[in-house]
């Protein structure tokens, strides 16, 4: 894994073609300063001191990994295996890279964290950042997610967090984003852009991968004293792919088979899905090259999930190139199916999870269904409470009442 790590991304982060940094010139300064103050302080003693001292104390990590015994058994075929992140603090992995993230903004000397969000769940990330170092935050959400996410914007608000509603376009991630840039292009000095996934211009695909490390660098030893062996497979949802590049990049130049899931939603037609590495084609979005869903013009197209924070148009440019190295399949889960594992996981095993994670959930149903006697570790990336009401007023409670 040093290897790879050391070659990738390159000093002007490219993953093969993907990646880089395309950016208006009164942000190249800024982002080479951010670049400079990460690439220092992530080899300082004292601040992987005090990241890890955050971890353990504040976070509540190490998550478990945890055995679905009942579920394994209800689906037959392989043994499934939960990577319990909706047990860090705040209910999801967000909190990994957004507490690296407000220790950069200390040491830049910044005074406000800037983020987009899209399920909440990172913009809840940012404000509990802030809120911990004594930093304003202002987290950009579009109006469609403000409403079907709410818990979620109370936590943020409760957090001393402002909320910018966003009516532009579809009023969803792309557009959160949009509008957060173009927030954070009047005043880079004073604040950090904590962007919320494996996205974006160099350095934040590398900086939030490197946060998110922990997931994988942790599971792979829990699985490994748990059973023996390293896990056959490993399975995570994929919007931006935060999640899924903090479990896979440990188990990379292992034999595991890596399956990342992407939200298929009502169809495979144009704007009823999101997914970006299954049908997209290369594109320039929100400063970086990757797969990006198109219409027509080449624009960035409209996409649709279930799942607020799976409703984005592009992808990490680090999925991008490992999809085109063949190291990591890509495959998707309907909403459906999605809803489907969301019940199960929840009336099987008491744990409710967060929409995006279900996808995942649904796949490795799936996975192991069609495969014998071996195992699947799934990232479960977050907790459903932000859920709950979104799918109790649209679906209810299943065909179980």
């Amino acid at each position: 894994m040093e290897n790879y790590f050391k070659k990738y991304p390159t000093s002007d982060g490219f993953f093969g073609k993907y990646g880089g940094a395309y950016l208006p010139p009164q942000l190249i300064e800024q982002f080479q300063k951010i670049t400079e103050a990460y690439m220092t302080i992530s080899k300082s003693h004292h601040f992987i001191s005090e990241l890890r001292n955050i971890r353990k104390h504040y976070q509540g990590r190490p998550t478990p990994v945890y055995f679905a015994s009942r579920l394994s058994e209800l689906v037959g075929g392989s043994r499934i295996y939960l990577k319990r992140e909706d047990l860090n603090h705040m209910g999801a992995h967000k909190l990994n890279h957004t507490m690296g993230e407000g220790l950069l903004a200390k040491y830049l000397g910044k005074k406000k964290l800037i983020a987009e969000t899209g399920a909440g769940q990172h913009g809840v990330a940012v404000a509990t950042a802030a809120a911990h170092f004594g930093l304003e935050a202002e987290i950009h959400m579009g109006e469609v997610d403000i409403k079907k996410e709410y818990p979620n914007v109370i936590r943020m608000k409760l957090l001393g967090a402002k909320v910018v509603p966003v009516t532009h376009g579809a009023k969803t991630l792309k557009e959160a984003v949009d509008s957060a840039f173009d927030a954070y292009l009047k005043n880079p000095e004073e604040m950090l852009f904590a962007i919320g996934s494996v996205v974006g211009p160099h350095p934040y695909p590398m900086l939030v991968r490197d946060f998110q490390r922990v997931v994988g660098i942790e599971a792979r030893e829990q699985f490994f004293e748990m059973t023996g062996e390293l896990p056959d497979n490993l399975v995570a949802c994929v919007g931006g792919g935060s999640n899924a590049m903090g479990l896979f990049s440990a188990f990379l130049e292992d034999d595991s088979k890596i399956f990342g899931v992407e939200p298929a939603g009502k169809s495979f037609k144009s704007g009823e899905h999101a997914a970006t590495l299954t049908y997209g084609k290369e594109g320039i979005i929100h400063g970086f090259n990757t797969y990006l869903l198109q219409n027509d013009k080449g624009e960035p197209a409209e996409v649709y999930s279930i799942a607020s924070g799976l409703d984005y148009p592009g992808v990490g440019p680090e999925h991008a190139f490992l999809k085109d190295k063949g190291r990591i399949n890509y495959v998707t889960a309907s909403d459906k199916e999605t809803l489907d594992a969301f019940y199960t996981l929840s009336r099987v095993e008491g744990i409710i999870p967060a929409l995006e994670s279900a996808h995942a959930v649904a796949y490795a149903m799936k996975l192991a269904r069609e495969t014998q006697y071996e195992s699947i570790l799934v990232n479960l990336s977050g907790r459903g409470d932000k859920d709950i009401d979104f799918i109790v007023d649209n679906y209810g409670f299943g065909d179980k009442q």
